[in-house]
């Protein structure tokens, strides 16, 4: 009888690690930070157990840990003292997000700040542009979106993550930037962005739940895969330096597609819903955390992700850095 014997490279550990096609590093990682106004805050997130809310007066502990995990960048998201209808602290001179960023750089200059430009957790109805007749206006938009991201190059964000999902945004903010002398701030495009119910965690998180109806008139319909191509090629035309696919999990058939059909660094935006559904599971006995967690990330990274922004990421850092020990 012949037969192919794939058996013989799983022998041992040292023989698998050795033909391991995909392997998952800390300089692959993003850890999301949320920080809020006030003094002595940190308060962690119901939904997500092990992330909090901090406030600027506590974050050089939050820096230092990064730092000394190796952990190379952070995504930053603000949670303003107050709200308007067109979220005036997303790109006030001293909002919440700016401050942070000036502290960060000061603390932590080679550590990558990368902030999350949009509106939503600074409207007070929770919609990422301006809202019209109950519809959110575009084009209107869009200058609040460049106003944003120019303040926060100007506060030393490294890369502008714009997150909104309107048309034409990378066009805009890139334009807004360069004519800003910010032409050496790359834009991290939120390109693949759907509809998804994993969003609900951090909703709790960014106090971002819109007021009324819902995103789907700008964000992607979870059912569609051609139009995410659509999405992503018009953000590298208009000037996108990397395309985020989000969520991944469920979403990895369409990661693969746009690693696929660009050139530019693909990002894997391991959501939070992906991290309460594990954290939950774990808590519960359910799963190993480790394992399930670094199996999850590993098949973002095969399916083509370069980057990913995960709320594992200093678990994932010290159970790699246990490892090479």
């Amino acid at each position: 009888m012949t037969f192919d014997r794939h058996r013989r490279l799983r022998r041992t550990a040292t023989m698998r690690s050795m033909v391991k096609e995909t392997t998952l590093s800390v300089a692959d990682l993003v850890y999301p930070l949320f920080v809020v106004e006030g003094k002595h805050i940190r308060n962690e997130v119901a939904s997500m157990p092990g992330v909090e809310h901090v406030s600027l007066d506590e974050l050089p502990k939050d820096i230092s840990d990064i730092q000394e995990l190796g952990i190379p960048a952070i995504l930053l998201f603000g949670v303003p003292g107050a709200k308007d209808d067109v979220g005036s602290q997303a790109y006030a001179d001293e909002g919440i997000v700016q401050r942070a960023t000036k502290l960060i750089k000061e603390l932590a200059p080679d550590l990558l700040v990368i902030a999350d430009t949009c509106l939503c957790q600074y409207t007070d109805h929770g919609h990422c542009g301006i809202i019209h007749d109950g519809y959110v206006d575009n084009d209107e938009s869009l200058s609040l979106l460049v106003k944003t991201a120019v303040s926060q190059a100007a506060a030393g964000a490294d890369v502008i993550a714009p997150s909104n999902m309107m048309d034409g945004f990378v066009q805009a903010i890139r334009q807004g930037l360069d004519e800003h002398g910010f032409v050496d701030v790359p834009i991290m495009s939120y390109a693949v962005k759907y509809a998804s119910s994993f969003y609900g965690p951090f909703r709790d998180a960014a106090h971002s739940t819109p007021q009324f109806g819902d995103r789907k008139t700008y964000q992607m319909d979870p059912a569609n895969r051609l139009e995410a191509l659509r999405e992503a090629v018009s953000d590298v035309n208009e000037g996108a330096d990397m395309l985020i696919v989000k969520p991944a999990l469920s979403f990895l058939d369409i990661l693969r597609d746009v690693r696929n059909e660009t050139n530019v660094p693909v990002v894997a935006y391991n959501v939070s819903g992906e991290y309460a559904m594990i954290k939950a599971a774990a808590q519960n006995g359910w799963l190993s955390e480790k394992e399930t967690v670094q199996e999850m990330l590993t098949s973002m990274k095969r399916a083509g992700a370069d980057i990913i922004i995960t709320y594992f990421a200093k678990d994932v850092a010290r159970w790699l850095k246990e490892e090479q020990e």
